[in-house]
This record gives structure tokens, C-alpha cells and sequence, in this order.
């Protein structure tokens, strides 16, 4: 790998002091024009309303709530339609969000088991929109998938004059196929790419997670000039800001952490696998992982048994994310050990951005939706699902320090360009535009 060598820098021209005064201040003023301009469209919000639609419960997906926050900051009027956790009310209203939960049990399950929850959830919501538009009508409906279809319960506020907002966070398709390992002409892969497109032809601006998403969507569904990037970057009051610092070999285990869901898609057991390959170099490495328990997680736990790697293989169950930012402070390296299918091919994983945040290297699978972002240089990377590529890279990592030091810090400037910060200034630029009076959709 490059960054292995030694690196050649050239120097290149001279800039000369006037240059330097002159680019500072062009980027004063492009600063200034960019709040004025945000704070007109920032004004121009303030009493609207919009209605965001989920399929979970709130407060615990991050990517509505933190939507449900920013509108509500610029001053809209926020419905926030979930569906019930079991224990907190039917309707509250608590962050300054209306909050509506549905009393549908959603679960895990079978093809029929989602048909069902889908569609119990969209008249659901749907009913609870044309309530709620008797008095006064909606300006934005904000739509969260999954369903793609979720998008049919804001047809009667778009007939009023409503705009609607479709995130798409995963791609239905290829979590179908990923999945349930249907082949992309499958009739149900086919049913799936039909209703995403009937969904995005309903919606005025589509919004994804990354730039391989939009690729994806649109090939097959929707005008790209209608579709906006907002990713899940972590969000900084949770995780702040801390410099790369070197992590110098020593008598302490070596620890490798992983945190997210855990399920086959995600790779763990390839993990185990690479942490067998180095029982004799690293004997010290430690897998450390946070994550509600599966089924998954069990055939995992066994095979660390068979291994022999019991001692090694530590499972600390579901944490919130603040403490969860404490284990990745006491860790040594993030790993993403992503098996590769139609799915994580195009993911970018929220996980690299929060160890990069907090100063660690970050080891990752070689995929499309990783190396938009992120290249040889400011991450580590091995093939997807083979553990022998893995185990090298963890070795390279802990016998490495300041190689690994210096990746780590170009991985920190690619998060730079992506924080929350950033992504909720498109989204605000974005809405802004969307109920200006002379947009026409």
C-alpha cells in the first residue's frame, strides 16, 4: 500500500503574500453572502409546517430527530408521526416537536410481517396528516423510508399545496436482496425498484445518504438534479472534535472495537476469524463489542469459543452513544468489518466518521460507497469478508503507530469536510428553497 512508503512531497509554487490577503478575504465575503443567505431563508420558515413521517420511535432514529430539531430552530411547526415504544404517551409535545405514536408493533420479520406493518402505518399516518391539516394545511411533508412507500400517506397534503421531502436512507432493493439473498431479478427486487420510483415521482426533492446512493437512484428512479446528499454525520455534541494522538505499543491489550447492529451483513465473524490469525503476532488484540444481542451474535460468541478466543472476544451489549464515546476513547483502533453484498457496497458506515471524530484509525472494507470518500491514504483498507486481509491490517496497525497516527489525521480532514454542521446547512438551504413562494416544482 502507498502510505507504506516513504511519502515524496514536491514542493510547488511559491503563493505570494497579496495572494494570500486576497483569498482570505474573497473567503470573508463568500462567508457573509452565505448567512445572509441562510438567514433570509432561515426567516422565511418561521410559522411554517411539516408534518416528518417515520417508521420508528422517537427520539432513538438519529436522522429525523436531528431533522425534527433543525426545522424546529428555524422556526416551524414540527408534527413528528412514530410509532409507539411502549411506554412513553400517544402525543406529547417535548423538544418543541408535536410528537404522534402509533400503536403498531414494529419488528423484525418476514416479507408479510413488514407488508403488514407498512400498511397499518401508512393509513395510520396518513389519517393523522388529514386530521391535522382540517384547520390549517401543511407547507412540508418530510418523509422518512423505510417504506419507499411511505411517501402515499402525504398524498392529500401535496394535493393542498404541500412540498414533500423523500429521505431515502437505505435503499430498499438491496437491503431486500442483501437480506433475504434475492437475485436482482427477482420479482420481489422488481416490486421493490417499481415502488421506488412511483415513490420519488411523488416526492418534489429526494434526499440520500451518500454519493453512491445517488448514483444508484439516479440510474434507475429519479432525475439526479433532484436529488440532494445529507449524510449521517455524527452529531458534535455527542461526539466533539479530538486530535489524532500516537498510540505506542505496550503491555496493554491491543483493542479493537466494533459498535453498531449485529448481523451477518455487518462482517463480526470475520472479524473473529482475522483475531485467530493472530493469535501468536498479537496475542494482546482484543475485539470489543457494542451492540444489542442477536442470533447473530451468539453463532459469533460460539465461534470465538471454538477459537479459543473467549478471553479476547468481549461483548458489552446495547450503550447509549455518550457512552459509547467513551469506548472508543479507550480503543486503539475503529474497525467496519462489512461483508461485501448489494448492500454495503454502497454504505458509507456512520461508525468511521465517529472514531475519526474522536481520533482513531479507522480500518474498513474496499467498497464503493467508503472509497467515494475515503482513499489508501487517510484510511486502512482490506477486502471485503477475507480475514486473512483484516488480521494485516490490524497488525500493521498496532505495530505502526505513527504511520497509523498519520493516517488517522488525513481521515480526520475528510470528516472535517462532513459534520453534522455542514450537513444541517444543506438541509436548512435546501428547505429554505423548497417553500420559497417563486420555486416551481
Amino acid at each position: 500500500m502507498s502510505r507504506r512508503n516513504e511519502d515524496v512531497l514536491e514542493d510547488g509554487p511559491a503563493i505570494n503574500s497579496a495572494a494570500i490577503a486576497g483569498y482570505a478575504e474573497a473567503s470573508r465575503m463568500c462567508e457573509l453572502l452565505t448567512e445572509r443567505k441562510t438567514g433570509a431563508e432561515s426567516r422565511a420558515l418561521q410559522g411554517k409546517r411539516v408534518g416528518i413521517i417515520v417508521l420508528s420511535a422517537y427520539p432513538f432514529d438519529p436522522r429525523p430527530r436531528r431533522t425534527a430539531d433543525v426545522l424546529v430552530r428555524q422556526g416551524m411547526s414540527v408534527d413528528y408521526i412514530c410509532v409507539a415504544d411502549g411506554k412513553a404517551p400517544w402525543r406529547e409535545k417535548t423538544n418543541g416537536i408535536n410528537v404522534f405514536r402509533v400503536p403498531i408493533n414494529h419488528q423484525r420479520g418476514g416479507k408479510l410481517g413488514y407488508a403488514y406493518q407498512y400498511l397499518a402505518f401508512i393509513l395510520a399516518s396518513a389519517a393523522i396528516l388529514a386530521a391535522r391539516s382540517r384547520r390549517h394545511r401543511y407547507d412540508l411533508v418530510f418523509v422518512n423510508n423505510m417504506p419507499d412507500i411511505l411517501v402515499a400517506s402525504a398524498l392529500l397534503p401535496r394535493i393542498f399545496g404541500a412540498k414533500v421531502i423523500l429521505d431515502l436512507h437505505d435503499p430498499m432493493p438491496e437491503l431486500m436482496m442483501t437480506i433475504f439473498g434475492k437475485d436482482p431479478g427477482s420479482k420481489s427486487v422488481r416490486l421493490l425498484k417499481f415502488l421506488e420510483k412511483w415513490s420519488v415521482a411523488r416526492a418534489h426533492q429526494v434526499l440520500v445518504p451518500n454519493v453512491a446512493c445517488r448514483r444508484l437512484l439516479a440510474s434507475r428512479s429519479c432525475p439526479e438534479n433532484r436529488i440532494a446528499v445529507m449524510m449521517n454525520s455524527p452529531d458534535e455534541s455527542i461526539f466533539p472534535f479530538r486530535p489524532a494522538c500516537s498510540q505506542p505499543a505496550g503491555n496493554d491489550p491491543f483493542v479493537v472495537m466494533y459498535h453498531g447492529t449485529l448481523v451477518e451483513r455487518n462482517g463480526l465473524d470475520i472479524a473473529i476469524e482475522a483475531l485467530a490469525c493472530l493469535r501468536k503476532k498479537l496475542p494482546m488484540a482484543q475485539l470489543h463489542i457494542y451492540g444489542k444481542a442477536t442470533p447473530f451474535l451468539e453463532r459469533v460468541m460460539q465461534s470465538a469459543r471454538e477459537h479459543d478466543l473467549q478471553k479476547n472476544v468481549l461483548h458489552f451489549g446495547q450503550k447509549p452513544l455518550e457512552q459509547i464515546v467513551d469506548a472508543i476513547d479507550a480503543c486503539n483502533v475503529g474497525l467496519i468489518p462489512n461483508r461485501h453484498n448489494a448492500f454495503t457496497h454502497i454504505n458509507t458506515p456512520t461508525r468511521i466518521f465517529e472514531y475519526l471524530a474522536r481520533g482513531k484509525p479507522v480500518i474498513a472494507p474496499r467498497t464503493a460507497g467508503i472509497q467515494d470518500y475515503f482513499d489508501a491514504e487517510s484510511i486502512f483498507f482490506f477486502e471485503a469478508g477475507n480475514a486473512d486481509a483484516l488480521a494485516r491490517e490490524i497488525e500493521f496497525v498496532a505495530s505502526h503507530p505513527k504511520e497509523a497516527l498519520t493516517v488517522t489525521e488525513r481521515g480526520q480532514q475528510v470528516y472535517k469536510a462532513h459534520t453534522w454542521k455542514q450537513e444541517k446547512e444543506t438541509l436548512e438551504r435546501l428547505v429554505g428553497k423548497l417553500l420559497r413562494p417563486e420555486t416551481a416544482q
